[in-house]
């Protein structure tokens, strides 16, 4: 094992731990009761912008770093085959 699989294997672990932070701090996407009593359809200000608020933004925080994970054990999967 050289120095750029423990690299690579040191920041797959990083992502995965952001990734598992970043998913628990993210709010429920449930509307629960609301959603039984007023129909299911909340038109507000906050639905209008919510490209700008923190759940948006976590959630493309999330995205990227799902991506980044999968990149990263697929480079991880080639180095290690490549050195066989």
């Amino acid at each position: 094992m050289g120095i750029p699989e423990i690299v690579a294997g040191a920041v797959l672990i990083l992502c995965s731990l952001v990734i598992v932070l970043v998913v628990l701090a993210q709010d429920s996407k449930d509307d629960g009761l609301t959603s039984a009593i007023g129909g299911g359809y909340n038109s507000s200000f906050y639905e209008n912008n919510m490209a700008r608020t923190k759940d948006a933004k976590l959630s493309r925080f999330t995205r990227f770093s799902a991506i980044l994970i999968f990149i990263i054990t697929l480079a991880l999967n080639v180095l290690a085959n490549f050195n066989k």
